[in-house]
């Protein structure tokens, strides 16, 4: 899909709105950040904010943040039902770590949650899905 190669790490799992969760140790529980997809769209990110506290119950979709980028100011969802348990605080005065090492140090929350979530193939099928739509987003042509 596309002619830019994105690192889809097999040690952790995704969700439909572009996130990869990584188990953290204690049961249930992750880290979460953007996947290479969702920077390839977001391009430079440069500004992030909560709108949440931490130790907050969530809704899967429910608005939770907002981030700013060379291309737009985008609303942050929340993947699934659960509790985040508190954010990368760094990323607040510094989120450049999301462009350079989103699948480590970019993270953006700790969550917790029972829920499945989709296997590193069944996310590349995901994408491969919706990629008619995605090219045409990618070329600023879709309404």
């Amino acid at each position: 899909m596309g002619k830019f190669e994105a690192r889809i790490p097999t040690d952790r799992v995704y969700s439909d709105n572009h996130l990869w969760l990584q188990a953290d140790g204690k049961p249930n529980c992750y880290r979460v950040g953007f996947t290479a997809y969702s920077v390839r769209l977001l391009q430079d990110v440069y500004f992030l904010e909560w709108s949440i506290d931490a130790h907050s119950a969530v809704h899967k979709k429910q608005e939770i943040g907002e981030i700013e980028s060379s291309k737009a100011v985008s609303t942050l969802y929340a993947p699934a039902d659960g509790t985040i348990l508190d954010f990368n605080e760094r990323l607040l005065d510094d989120p450049s770590a999301i462009n350079t090492d989103g699948y480590d140090k970019g993270f953006l929350f700790r969550m917790q949650t029972d829920v499945m979530f989709l296997t590193p193939d069944e996310y590349v099928s995901h994408l491969a899905a919706g990629w008619d739509k995605t090219e045409k987003l990618i070329k600023g042509q879709y309404n």
